[in-house]
């Protein structure tokens, strides 16, 4: 089994922050708010789309904003990736409610 690899909250949070600003200014259509915190769970950091940008975006677009995203963070933190190279975006509905972020990592511990 891999050994799990212990991720700083506060850098990590900051990798988020500057991954999706590089991504909006690539994509315009989306402007989101600066991240206050880690959603975990199937996304390792998933953060709602807020109405007004789902009223005027098509999935693919979405998922290029997401793959953006991802690339930002896994050249920024390299070892959270457990090695398996570029993160790939990822787009989840549910309940109404679409969430972009990344897959996790198989084992990983958030530190303060």
């Amino acid at each position: 089994m891999a050994r799990a690899v212990s991720i700083s909250l506060k850098k990590f949070t900051e990798s988020v922050n500057n991954a999706v600003k590089a991504a909006s200014e690539k994509h315009p259509k989306f402007k989101f708010e600066a991240a206050k915190g880690i959603s975990v769970s199937y996304l390792i950091r998933g953060f709602p789309v807020p109405e007004g940008i789902l009223r005027n975006a098509t999935l693919p677009e979405l998922q290029s904003f997401a793959t953006d995203v991802a690339q930002h963070l896994s050249a920024a933190n390299q070892d959270i990736l457990g090695g398996r190279g570029t993160a790939e975006g990822a787009v989840i509905s549910v309940g109404g409610h679409l969430t972009i972020g990344f897959p996790p990592p198989e084992n990983f511990i958030l530190t303060e």
